[in-house]
């Protein structure tokens, strides 16, 4: 697989996100950690280099799957992993701290369960509007030289918010939504990343399903899953979206790609600064996606899949969208 370069950090140019392994989308009695082991270990067959996980998931479960899978493949992966959704110091699980203890005593359960002595790339998973980026940013360049941390990332980070950060310590790649389902980024995010030489990794680059082109209706969703109150899976929005997919599902034809795969081929034809991380926990899906590094879609299917409308409704609803540094 051909590689990308998120500043200094060189990765698959396809990774997988592990997020899903822990019960999104999923009822918990629905896991099934030896699946998502074996998802893991056929990722890393086939040349995916970059997994992506937070202490948050679970929380701590998939980090532990994480680190159960790669034991004894350790050299063979760059492992990204955030915190700052879990507070240490009492306050547990959804309690946004990035303050410096907080992140340093975060860093200790996280090697633990990863069964390592260094993370490669270190996210700060959502800004903390209580706590200075600059304190943040610090306590990580301290970890950086203890070499507890090799790399310093960000989360749906605003551009004032990465240059603050990036000034205390490099910041090597922002975590945020891209695809063709979101496109925000292209105005003033991506330009900012260029200029200062930070990579960009998109969350979510199929749509939280919807580009698969499996999804035809939310009633099948179970009762908790967020889709169903998300602004993109309902009413007018969805059948619109549902349209969009019908699109890069026809373009996906003519070259014998799923939908999945097409919409993949065109996040990559956007830079090699670019390395996104679709999420599953199914050896079938991650080979699915893993092939997309092989598609070549033409110039002219380039330009119909950016002419496209994105999405419509807005990409979360209003408790999550309060959450994110803009």
């Amino acid at each position: 697989m051909k590689n990308a370069h998120l500043g200094t950090l060189e990765v698959s140019r396809i990774g997988l996100g592990a997020m899903t392994m822990a019960g999104t989308y999923t009822s918990e009695g629905a896991l099934d950690n030896a699946e998502s082991i074996r998802t893991i270990h056929r990722a890393l067959d086939l040349g995916v280099t970059h997994l992506d996980t937070a202490e948050i998931y679970g929380p701590f479960l998939s980090e532990e799957i994480v680190g159960e899978a790669i034991r004894g493949r350790r050299d063979q992966v760059r492992i990204a992993t955030k915190f700052g959704l879990v507070s240490h110091a009492g306050g547990g699980p959804g309690v946004t701290d990035s303050s410096a203890a907080n992140v340093k005593a975060a860093v200790e359960g996280s090697l633990e369960r990863l069964g390592t002595d260094h993370i490669d790339l270190y996210y700060q998973h959502r800004v903390d509007r209580n706590t200075p980026i600059e304190e943040t940013a610090a306590a990580v360049a301290d970890l950086i030289a203890q070499g507890k941390v090799l790399h310093f990332g960000l989360s749906e980070a605003s551009p004032e918010t990465i240059r603050r950060a990036h000034a205390v310590q490099p910041v090597t790649a922002l975590q945020t939504e891209y695809s063709l389902w979101t496109r925000d980024v292209e105005a003033e995010i991506l330009p900012l990343l260029r200029e200062l030489g930070i990579g960009l990794v998109p969350y979510s680059p199929l749509g939280h399903g919807l580009l698969t082109g499996q999804i035809r209706t939310v009633d099948d969703f179970a009762d908790d899953d967020w889709r169903k109150t998300n602004p993109r899976f309902t009413g007018e929005n969805f059948r619109r979206n549902l349209a969009l997919v019908d699109e890069v599902t026809a373009i996906g034809a003519e070259i014998g790609a799923t939908p999945a795969q097409t919409a993949l081929a065109w996040l990559l034809t956007r830079g090699d600064d670019i390395a996104p991380i679709p999420g599953t926990r199914r050896v079938s899906r991650v080979e699915e996606n893993t092939a997309a590094d092989g598609i070549e879609l033409t110039p002219a299917q380039i330009a119909r899949l950016d002419g496209l409308e994105p999405a419509a409704g807005a990409r979360h609803d209003e408790a999550n969208m309060a959450a994110i540094d803009q």
